[in-house]
């Protein structure tokens, strides 16, 4: 076995192995280290003798890295002797209580004593067994800014005494919506990056599509959860068409909708029906909206009156000057650009969205539309200069240049 059998063992079993180390030691820093040592030595031993069982390898070398920590602090002795007594051999792997485990594992990494930043590189690093590596590449930060973040978490995580357990139901609800919105950000940034030259970090989504699979598995009953699924699903669906062969971007209404990808729009459809039977959420809301979308022919063909409906539904249950923004193109494509300009404006003469190129673009946009195309060139030109994704830029000076 070489490098790439390791990392793709790591990636199926690391949330698992976390868990139940977590849950046997109690301490989850001690857990991710004794796993991030295992696989380590999985680098070095498996070329030389593959194990049959590398899931239950990986579990018993770590259990074994953390009967050495352990050993180390007089004060875990206890734990020690309870370790100690259980045989350690390749198939050890104790299955019980998994999926609790792996739900346990994923409310402590998005715990709210954490920063939003801090929770998806943890949550990336323990759930996703993404290394610091990778997660610093898909969000174009230094390695050590990772490292730091996630060491920091681990830290926290100790200080504040948070247990590996399930919240209470009633907690669990509660803090539902911060893992959701980890899985979001996660997601978001893979379907559209905020920076670099690349607009698409399909990884990064896709990682996210996993881990919002699994939250819908582990949580069948909550309909979030499966109204984020079907938002990622129907949103993945479409980036085989939204990038050419040289990754420069494809604008909406120039994709070619037979690229889309269906099995994606079936699974989204199908999670929207689940998230639906709850009575629809923010995510369920912003599902139907790409619903809407991939069930249209074209851009021409896409109900837009009702785009309009769920984005009004949506300013209502979670306002957000972006759901006023998106809601501002939809009225403009389904009533014209004039009073979608309107609202635009309000959200500029209220600051909503300061140093966003979002609010320059659609103004841009919408500026062209009325023929007012000096004014529109200099909006274009302003979201240009506000954007960090070299790709996003590109197009919007493509479209400037072009009312020159």
């Amino acid at each position: 076995m070489g490098t790439a059998d390791v990392e793709a063992v790591w990636r199926i079993e690391s949330a698992r192995i976390v868990a139940a180390l977590t849950r046997f030691t109690g301490d989850f820093g001690l857990a991710e280290d004794a796993a991030q040592e295992a696989v380590a030595e999985a680098l070095v031993s498996w070329p030389l003798a593959s194990p049959a069982n590398p899931a239950g390898w990986l579990m018993a070398t770590a259990r074994r890295r953390a009967i050495d920590a352990i050993r180390r602090r007089a004060a875990l002795q206890d734990r020690y002797a309870l370790l100690a007594v259980e045989p350690v051999v390749d198939e050890d792997i104790d299955l019980d209580r998994i999926d609790d485990d792996i739900l346990a594992l994923m409310f402590v990494s998005c715990h709210p004593v954490l920063s939003p930043e801090a929770r998806v590189a943890l949550t990336l690093r323990v759930v996703g067994g993404l290394s610091t590596e990778q997660i610093a590449r898909a969000f174009l930060i230094p390695v050590p800014t990772v490292q730091a973040r996630i060491t920091r978490a681990k830290k926290t995580i100790a200080a504040a005494g948070v247990p590996f357990e399930l919240p209470p139901a009633g907690e669990r609800r509660k803090r539902l919506g911060g893992v959701l919105s980890v899985v979001y950000v996660i997601f978001t940034e893979g379907s559209t990056a905020t920076s670099g030259d690349r607009l698409l970090r399909p990884a990064v989504a896709y990682e996210a599509i996993r881990l919002a699979r699994t939250l819908a598995a582990l949580q069948p009953d909550e309909p979030e959860v499966h109204g984020l699924l079907a938002l990622c699903e129907l949103t993945a669906a479409r980036f085989p068409a939204r990038t050419g062969p040289d990754g420069a971007p494809i604008l909406l209404a120039d994709q070619d909708r037979q690229r889309w990808d269906l099995s994606a729009v079936r699974r989204g459809l199908a999670a929207l029906t689940r998230a639906s039977a709850g009575g629809l959420g923010p995510y369920g809301l912003q599902a139907a909206i790409a619903a809407a979308h991939t069930s249209a022919a074209s851009v021409q063909a896409t109900d837009w009156d009702r785009i309009v409906v769920l984005y009004e539904a949506l300013g209502r249950i979670a306002p957000s000057p972006v759901v006023e923004l998106n809601r501002a193109v939809a009225v403009a494509m389904a009533s014209g650009p004039e009073q979608a300009l309107a609202m635009v404006d309000e959200l500029i003469a209220l600051d909503r969205l300061p140093g966003s190129h979002l609010v320059p673009t659609v103004r841009g946009e919408l500026l062209a539309r009325l023929g007012r195309r000096e004014e529109a060139r200099a909006e274009l030109e302003l979201a240009a200069r506000l954007c960090a994704n070299q790709r996003e830029r590109s197009v919007l000076l493509r479209k400037a240049a072009a009312l020159g």
